[in-house]
């Protein structure tokens, strides 16, 4: 009974500590943060934006956005029987962007019959092109935000040496060290933190980088094989 008592007792404190020290840490982030000044809630409203960014992004920038192998086998079909309406309307019923493409390049092909393929591909060039730069458009986003957070915190680092060199010039100030701690502080958090926000931002804006070329190759192959099976068709009718 004894030993039971004790091992409570022993359990109790070790989590009584571990929860002391957990409150503690958060109370001197919570504390470098306040120190860091004004600069810290544009920071902060920033990153929180970036964070927003990346988890969109996560969910709607991948491969499974650009083609899917239900349209590719449904496209298919339908070009063998020559049905181009009816391809326009399963490129209608989906949302990936190979289905924009030949939304595009259908419209076109239905309304003018005697146009040639170049100029359908044209189309479809075109809507590819928007695409693209819609993509790449979409993550430069994270581009700016990575490179604006380091401004930002220059900016701190800026405001908080005037606050230190303002204490410095006025002699009468008895507690004249504090300050001067202070906005060395301030200058030195905001720097930090602008980096700590833009470097991750930048990191990310390499990944989707690579992922939105990635995306871009899917859909001129997915729409060159579509594009190559509906002239072999034009030319069999």
């Amino acid at each position: 009974m004894k030993l039971i008592l004790t091992a409570a007792s022993l359990l109790a404190a070790v989590t009584t500590g571990f929860s002391q020290e957990q409150t503690a840490r958060s109370t001197d982030l919570w504390q470098i943060i306040q120190s860091g000044g004004p600069i810290m809630y544009p920071l902060g409203a920033i990153s929180v934006l970036g964070l927003t960014l990346i988890l969109v992004y996560l969910v709607t920038m991948n491969r499974g956005a650009v083609v899917s192998h239900r349209y590719m086998q449904g496209a298919d079909a339908l070009i063998r029987k020559g049905d181009y309406l009816g391809l326009l309307a399963l490129s209608n019923r989906h949302n990936q962007a190979i289905a924009s493409v030949m939304e595009r390049a259908l419209h076109f092909l239905t309304n003018n019959p005697a146009s040639s393929m170049a100029e359908v591909r044209e189309i479809a060039q075109a809507e590819g092109l928007r695409l693209a730069s819609l993509w790449n458009q979409r993550i430069s986003y994270l581009a700016d935000i990575g490179s604006i957070a380091p401004m930002l915190g220059l900016l701190g680092t800026v405001l908080g040496m005037i606050t230190s060199f303002t204490v410095v010039a006025n002699d009468a100030v008895s507690s004249r060290p504090m300050l001067l701690a202070g906005g060395v502080a301030e200058a030195l958090i905001t720097t930090a933190a602008g980096l700590v926000i833009g470097i991750p931002l930048m990191a990310a804006y390499a990944f989707f980088r690579g992922r939105v070329q990635g995306m871009i190759s899917d859909l001129e192959a997915a729409s060159t094989v579509l594009l190559a099976h509906i002239s072999v068709s034009k030319l069999n009718q």
